[in-house]
């Protein structure tokens, strides 16, 4: 068990400070008003889902029709569409392929999506020291 009080929050850091760097405060007590969440970074596989849920939609096609020429499953480009599957290059490329998109562009719009996301969390409080998604950064 554990000798905390049930109305303080423990911090566990996620990584050892460094020599010379600020412990980490003491505890404190929960306030009456808790505070808002900050809002939550988009996930990537939801805003690629958006754009090619969106072209499909755009072009008027079938799940099973963009499915049939991608040469995928249709339910796992439904789960790849809902952000519920992280889709390797090759999927995306060929979802792509059968929009009449190249990968990049849909990494382009992808990202577009990013930075339209992330800039109206921003605006609405986030405050001046607040991250900047100026460029479009992918790692494998």
């Amino acid at each position: 068990m554990t000798s905390q009080a049930p109305d303080e929050a423990r911090v566990i850091p996620l990584r050892r400070p460094q020599a010379g760097a600020p412990a980490a405060p003491p505890p404190r007590k929960a306030s009456a008003v808790p505070a808002a969440p900050a809002p939550k970074e988009p996930l990537w596989r939801d805003l690629v889902g958006d754009v090619l849920r969106r072209e499909r939609l755009a072009q008027e096609r079938t799940l099973k029709d963009v499915a049939d020429a991608a040469r995928i499953s249709m339910p796992y480009l439904s789960e790849v569409e809902r952000g519920r599957k992280e889709a390797s290059s090759e999927v995306l490329a060929a979802a792509a392929h059968a929009l009449g998109l190249g990968l990049g562009d849909l990494l382009s719009l992808a990202h577009g999506e990013l930075t339209r996301v992330t800039s109206r969390h921003a605006a609405r409080g986030r405050g001046a020291s607040a991250p900047r998604h100026d460029g479009l950064c992918l790692a494998a």
